[in-house]
């Protein structure tokens, strides 16, 4: 199961890519946020046609979560208005390592310490030395 886990997370990177890929010229045409915005509401009809036939019906209300659980939206539109901005500058290849260098520190921090609620999980030498080619790579890129 953690294989299909593992490839279901690459196919979804590879879904960024393309997603950045259109971002770029979307932007320069409607402007960054117009296309943000279009990304988002494209998304939040979907997730709703999803949730209307695959959604469990007796779900806790949102009224019922802790509110900083639900602030992660915030961070959506930052990340969609950073690839808008970023891309037709550095292009792609360059903008998804530079995200990946940020996810897997952040990643790093909330697994050793188990934020959010979830399980502590703690660094260790491998994942320092994968994480160390993976800023080689973002530097050989910047110095094209």
């Amino acid at each position: 199961m953690q294989i299909i886990m593992v490839l279901l997370t690459v196919l979804a990177g590879m879904g960024l890519s393309v997603e950045a890929g259109l971002l770029g010229p979307l932007g320069s045409q409607v402007g960054k946020l117009w296309a943000t915005l279009s990304i988002f509401g494209v998304g939040a009809a979907l997730t709703f046609l999803l949730m209307l036939f695959f959604s469990p019906r007796n779900s806790p209300s949102f009224s019922s979560q802790p509110a900083w659980t639900l602030t992660g939206g915030l961070l959506g539109p930052v990340y969609i208005v950073a690839l808008t901005l970023t891309v037709p500058v550095i292009g792609i290849a360059m903008t998804m390592i530079g995200i990946l260098v940020g996810q897997i520190t952040k990643s790093f921090i909330i697994d050793h310490y188990g934020l959010f609620g979830t399980p502590s999980r703690k660094v260790d030498g491998r994942r320092f030395i994968a994480l160390f080619f993976i800023v080689v790579a973002l530097v050989l890129m910047a110095l094209d």
